[in-house]
């Protein structure tokens, strides 16, 4: 089975289009290996797939005929992704977490006078 086809029916991608264009990033790997899409996938073989700023690794288990339901999947594969990668993720969230929510509008005085002192350029007064 194609690598794009079998990310695809184990529900790590949304369409298969969407598996296809993260083989040819480069986001997935067989054993180590970047491949392309048309590349076949056996038993036995490790897949690390870069998706959301985590690194999915995953053992081919088996091979499904077509695309599975979500209580199905882990009859195929195996995940192997270690724990540290999902605390990352949060770590990344806490860090992104500003005093003001995103999308309420334009930046503050304060903001401005933030970046000027960041960036240590002062805008001309008039």
């Amino acid at each position: 089975m194609r690598i794009d086809k079998y990310l695809w029916s184990v529900r790590y991608f949304k369409t298969r289009s969407i598996a296809t264009r993260a083989v040819k990033k480069g986001s997935v790997r067989v054993n180590g290996d970047v491949v392309k899409p048309s590349r076949d996938v056996y038993p036995g073989d490790t897949l690390t797939v870069r998706k959301d700023q985590i690194d999915y690794t995953l053992e081919v288990l088996d091979l499904p005929e077509s695309r599975l339901g979500a209580k199905l999947v882990d009859m195929y594969r195996k995940d192997t992704t270690p724990k540290e990668a999902f605390a990352k993720i949060e770590l990344l969230k806490y860090s992104k977490e500003y005093y003001r929510k995103k999308g309420t509008g334009r930046p503050t005085k304060k903001d401005r006078r933030d970046l000027e002192d960041f960036t240590d350029t002062p805008t001309e007064e008039n």
